[in-house]
């Protein structure tokens, strides 16, 4: 009798593997040419240039650091200003700054508190650029199917991987894997959302 083995989940992904690195990249823009827009390029090392093979657009990093630190400077501003500067009526005590004369300086002087502005834009643009990688790469992420495949482990050796996602609009498991067959890999693999330990022994 035959053993009764799980169905399969959902398709994670499609991938294809590659020996070297020329053979990827020519890969990589016939894939790009296709109209797949959900894929990627799995290697060892970084390669000069794939971002544009990739048509991988601009980052909003840059835009979420440069908001984190226009908070910080009106923050620190802020900050400086209300402790140093302010004493209103019918506010309680402990709501207000501390308006002392000191030598006859004055009460709020901004070259005296650059050093504050200049920490509190530094911590809030450092924060907004820290949680915006997190949020931009969907981490954290402790479990990835590919973890399964007992090919894709050597993506971190000497192989290379081209991977079409499954939710990709153009994805489907017959035509891709026809598509990924023409572009000469060295194998395809499709992979599943609950991937089991069975690749390990097939």
């Amino acid at each position: 009798m035959a053993e009764n083995r799980p169905e399969r989940g959902p398709v994670y992904a499609m991938i294809a593997e590659y020996a070297n690195v020329t053979a990827a990249v020519r890969a990589a823009k016939q894939v790009r040419e296709a109209g797949y827009t959900r894929w990627d390029l799995h290697s060892p090392f970084p390669i000069h240039g794939v971002h544009k093979v990739l048509g991988m657009r601009p980052t909003i990093l840059p835009w979420l650091t440069l908001g984190g630190g226009l908070i910080g400077l009106l923050g620190g501003l802020l900050l400086v200003w209300w402790t140093n500067a302010t004493m209103f009526e019918g506010v309680p005590t402990t709501l207000q700054g501390y308006p002392y004369i000191v030598s006859g300086k004055p009460q709020f002087s901004l070259p005296a508190n650059i050093a504050i502005i200049f920490e509190t834009t530094v911590l809030l643009a450092a924060l907004a650029t820290v949680f915006g990688v997190f949020a931009l790469n969907g981490m954290p992420m402790l479990y990835n199917p590919l973890f399964k495949s007992r090919r894709f482990r050597r993506v971190t050796e000497d192989r290379f991987f081209i991977l079409i996602d499954g939710e990709d609009a153009k994805f489907d498991p017959r035509w891709t894997r026809q598509f990924l067959e023409s572009l000469d890999p060295l194998s395809i693999e499709q992979v599943h959302l609950d991937e089991l330990e069975e690749e390990e022994s097939s």
